[in-house]
C-alpha cells in the first residue's frame, strides 16, 4: 500500500512541527504532502525546514486561500499523478488524532472508503456540549436520509480513499468545500457502488491556532444536501 497523507495547511505555525513529527513516528512509511494556502504565517517554510530532517515530506503550494475542497482535489490529483494508490484526508489541528490512522489505513484492506466517525459505537466528542453534538448529529441525520448515504458520520473529514475510488468518483468535479466537501465525496460514493466503512474515533476541537469553520460553510452543506436531494428525486423512474 503506497500511502499519500494530504495534509491542507492554512496558517498552522502552531501545530505543522508536532503534526508532521506524529504523523511520521505513527505511520514512517507513508509519504506526506502539505497543501499550503499561502500562509503569510510561514506555515510552508516551517514544513520545508521540517522535510530536510523528517523525509517524505513534499510542499505544495497554493497562491491564496481557496477551500478546504480545492486543497484536497489539487492534493489527490498530484498524488494519483505521483502514484500514490491511498490517500489520507487529515486536519493539521489535531482534532483528528493521528494515532489513529493505523486503524484507518487497516481498514482500508477490505474498503474504498474509510470514514473516521464520531457517531459510530466507540466514536465520541469528549468536549462539545449536547446542543452542538445535537445539532451535528441532526446534521448527518438529515444528509444521510436525503441523500440515502447510509453512513452515520457523513460531514467527518478523517478518510482514507482508495485511487480506484477517487476516480471512479470523479473527484476533480466536486465544487462544494467545507462539510459540503465532505457529503458530496460520500454521496458519490456510494452512487458509484463503492464500499464505505466507518471506524470510531475520538475529535477534539483545536487548542492552538484559528478555528476555519464558519456558520457560511454549514449553510452551504445545509443547501448543498438540499439540492442534491431534489436532483435526487428527479432521477428517479416514475
Amino acid at each position: 500500500m503506497r500511502v499519500l497523507v494530504v495534509l491542507p495547511t492554512y496558517n498552522e505555525i502552531l501545530n505543522v512541527e508536532s503534526m508532521l513529527r506524529t504523523l511520521r513516528e505513527v505511520v514512517p512509511d507513508a509519504a506526506i504532502l502539505v497543501v499550503d494556502d499561502g500562509s503569510p504565517d510561514g506555515t510552508a517554510q516551517r514544513a520545508r525546514e521540517l522535510s530536510l530532517e523528517l523525509g517524505r515530506i513534499d510542499i505544495l503550494e497554493r497562491a491564496a486561500k481557496s477551500g478546504l475542497g480545492g486543497a484536497y482535489r489539487a492534493g489527490f490529483a498530484w498524488g494519483l499523478a505521483a502514484g500514490y494508490d491511498h490517500f489520507v484526508e487529515i486536519d493539521c489541528d489535531f482534532s483528528h488524532d493521528p494515532r489513529a490512522l493505523p486503524e484507518l489505513l487497516a481498514a482500508a484492506e477490505r474498503a474504498d472508503v474509510v470514514i473516521g466517525s464520531r457517531y459510530v459505537p466507540g466514536g465520541h466528542i469528549p468536549k462539545w456540549s449536547w446542543t452542538r453534538q445535537l445539532l451535528s448529529r441532526g446534521g448527518n441525520q438529515y444528509a444521510s436520509l436525503m441523500l440515502g448515504l447510509r453512513v452515520k458520520d457523513s460531514t467527518a473529514g478523517y478518510r482514507v480513499y482508495s485511487a480506484t475510488a477517487l476516480r471512479a468518483m470523479d473527484y476533480t468535479t466536486v465544487g462544494a468545500d467545507g462539510y459540503g466537501f465532505q457529503i458530496e465525496m460520500t454521496y458519490r460514493a456510494r452512487r458509484a457502488g463503492l464500499t464505505i466503512t466507518e471506524v470510531p474515533i475520538s475529535f477534539t476541537d483545536r487548542t492552538r491556532g484559528e478555528s476555519k469553520m464558519s456558520s457560511a460553510i454549514v449553510v452551504e452543506a445545509l443547501w448543498l444536501v438540499t439540492r442534491w436531494a431534489i436532483g435526487r428525486l428527479r432521477r428517479r423512474p416514475h
